[in-house]
């Protein structure tokens, strides 16, 4: 659930990100895509991380 909420929240974050800068529609789909990677990755290792702990 992490690294979904962390795809969604990083396009969010990313395409509102690009309209505020006055983005085109390419711009805001490229911002959307790149920070929902990112933000899915970290969401990722934080799971990852979560996991080892507790076990």
């Amino acid at each position: 659930m992490i690294v979904i909420g962390g795809l969604v929240i990083g396009a969010l974050l990313g395409g509102y990100k690009a309209r505020k800068r006055g983005g085109g529609l390419g711009d805001i789909l490229q911002y959307a895509a790149a920070y929902g990677i990112i933000l899915g990755l970290a969401g990722m290792l934080l799971t990852l991380m979560v996991h080892r702990l507790a076990v």
